[in-house]
């Protein structure tokens, strides 16, 4: 049910949403980036599995107190499909599509306090992004370096170095839970980037399979499910503020769980028949998504059962103690 703050108009709502945003973060990011350096000082390894356990716990608690200000200011549908089955305490590979900066709050809400904390792997340059940037460094996440292929051709002993940093990364997510996201496009989609990629789809951009096998091989069979996300704006792309100001009437997400087998480890980088077989399952697994993200598009929220069991039901929209 609408609330008092309903009555504000809907740019007074999103500033409020604003300034709400950006209190929780800074109340948080301080504490997670102390107890980052202080982990740092002692390397014994049961000490820095506690502190990673306190450190995920205060995300999870900054991430709460973010749906709380959604569910506050914005009267946005959430109407997702999810497996059941999910565990807090696996380790997971979550892959989606990738429009805008809301698919990682959205990702954030749907899989609050069912999986662990969602990580990502980030390109370098956000690293000096103020505040976030050292929160998302204290809290381990992969910072990446892409080179293009002109770059490489120029600078062969970079070669193979993205491979390292995922190897690195991957060390730390062995010993407690996580869920390891990556956004295999890329890059944020736009038709424009898609005929400039030839892309074979209408709603994607051509998937990078690298990333993805370099982590299932890195992580040596800890990962056995990988979810795979399908996030669509049923209104068209939308913009960061059209999201905080609650103009969005709905977001709707399907995500299907697959178990990782055999056929998916393997050395990406020095079998070429591997590494075709996975480029396959991959684009297989794109076709498939847009194909999803047109049907989801095309449908109203309540025809059938693909666009059935709404968030809302399972999360308790109405208060915050449902995040």
């Amino acid at each position: 049910m609408p609330g008092f703050f309903f009555v504000l108009p809907t740019a007074v709502r999103g500033a409020c949403s604003l300034l709400l945003y950006g209190a929780n973060t800074l109340f948080w990011v301080p504490p997670v980036v102390g107890l980052a350096l202080f982990k740092r000082l002692i390397r014994m390894p049961a000490w820095r599995r506690r502190c990673d356990r306190l450190q995920n716990a205060m995300a999870d608690l900054w991430i709460g107190g973010n749906i709380c200000n959604q569910r506050l200011f914005s009267s946005t549908r959430f109407n997702a499909r999810i497996p059941d089955a999910l565990d807090r305490r696996g380790w997971y590979l979550v892959i989606a599509n990738h429009q805008s900066w809301v698919d990682i709050l959205v990702l954030q809400r749907i899989f609050h306090r069912k999986i662990p904390f969602l990580k990502f792997f980030l390109k370098k340059e956000l690293l000096w992004l103020p505040i976030l940037g050292q929160a998302w460094w204290a809290l381990d996440f992969p910072f990446m370096k892409r080179y293009s292929k002109r770059y490489l051709k120029r600078h062969p002993e970079q070669i193979g170095k993205d491979l390292d940093i995922t190897r690195s990364a991957c060390e730390k997510f062995k010993t407690v839970p996580i869920s390891v996201m990556s956004f295999v496009e890329g890059t944020r989609f736009s038709e424009k980037k898609r005929d400039f990629q030839k892309s074979p789809y209408q709603r994607l951009l051509r998937a990078r399979a690298g990333g993805v096998a370099h982590v299932l091989a890195a992580m040596n069979g800890r990962i056995q499910q990988i979810l795979d996300v399908t996030i669509v704006y049923p209104e068209g792309r939308l913009r960061f503020w059209d999201f905080v100001c609650g103009r969005i009437a709905e977001i709707r997400v399907r995500v299907e769980a697959m178990p990782v087998d055999e056929s998916l480890l393997g050395d990406y980088a020095r079998d070429r028949r591997f590494r075709r077989r996975f480029q396959g399952w991959l684009n297989d697994l794109w076709k498939e998504k847009d194909a999803r993200i047109q049907r989801l598009s095309a449908s109203s929220s309540d025809s059938g059962p693909t666009d059935s069991s709404p968030l809302e039901a399972s999360m308790g929209v109405a208060s915050c103690s449902g995040v």
